[in-house]
C-alpha cells in the first residue's frame, strides 16, 4: 500500500491531510519564513536556507524573498537560476528547472490540482502533474504556468501569461491561454 506521499510523488490522488504531508508542508513554511524574514546583507544564510528547503539546486542561483512553495524538497534548479520577488511554487509534484532560468516577479508555477468530479473533489482528494522547464528560459512577471507543463529551452513567457499547455523550444509565447507568438533564435 502506497504513503500519501508516494501517491502525491506518483500524480495519484491523495489526501493532502495526511500528517506526513502536514509535517512537510509545516517545515517548509518554518524555512520559508526564515527566508523571507532574511535582510539582503545575510546572503550566505539565504543560501543555506533555500538548500535546506530545495530538491537539489546546480550552482549558483538567486532567489529573491519572499518566495512561498509547498513542500520545497520537490524542486530542482539548474546553474544560474534566477527568480525575483513574491513568487510561488506549489510543489506537490517536482518542478524541474533547466540552466540560465530567469523567473519575474509574482510568478507562479502550480504543480497541485483537483479533480473535475465533483464528488472527488468534495473528498478533499487532490493530486499534481510535474512541471519541467527547460535551459535559457525567461518567465515575465505575473505569469502562471499550470499543471504538468513542459516548457522547452529558449522559451520566453510573456509577462501575465497563462500556460496550460506544452511549449516547444525556441519560441516567444503570451496571453491567457498562452500561445506561440513567434520563433525566437
Amino acid at each position: 500500500m502506497m504513503t500519501e506521499k508516494e501517491k502525491m510523488l506518483a500524480g495519484e490522488l491523495y489526501k493532502c491531510w495526511d500528517e506526513e504531508l502536514k509535517l512537510s508542508r509545516s517545515r517548509a513554511r518554518q524555512l520559508t519564513n526564515s527566508l523571507n524574514h532574511t535582510k539582503d546583507t545575510e546572503e550566505h544564510y539565504r543560501r543555506q536556507l533555500i538548500e535546506e528547503l530545495f530538491g537539489t539546486i546546480e550552482g549558483e542561483m538567486v532567489l529573491e524573498p519572499p518566495f512561498y512553495c509547498d513542500y520545497g524538497y520537490n524542486i530542482h534548479v539548474g546553474e544560474g537560476f534566477f527568480a525575483n520577488f513574491n513568487c510561488v511554487f506549489l510543489d506537490a509534484c517536482p518542478i524541474h528547472i533547466g540552466k540560465r532560468v530567469l523567473i519575474g516577479p509574482n510568478v507562479q508555477l502550480y504543480t497541485a490540482t483537483h479533480p473535475l468530479d465533483r464528488k472527488t473533489r468534495a473528498e478533499g482528494l487532490e493530486y499534481g502533474r510535474p512541471i519541467t522547464i527547460g535551459d535559457d528560459v525567461w518567465i515575465g512577471g505575473s505569469a502562471v504556468i499550470n499543471p504538468g507543463v513542459t516548457i522547452g529551452s529558449n522559451v520566453i513567457i510573456g509577462s501575465g501569461a497563462v500556460v496550460t499547455k506544452d511549449v516547444p523550444s525556441n519560441v516567444l509565447v503570451g496571453g491567457n491561454p498562452a500561445k506561440v507568438i513567434r520563433e525566437v533564435e
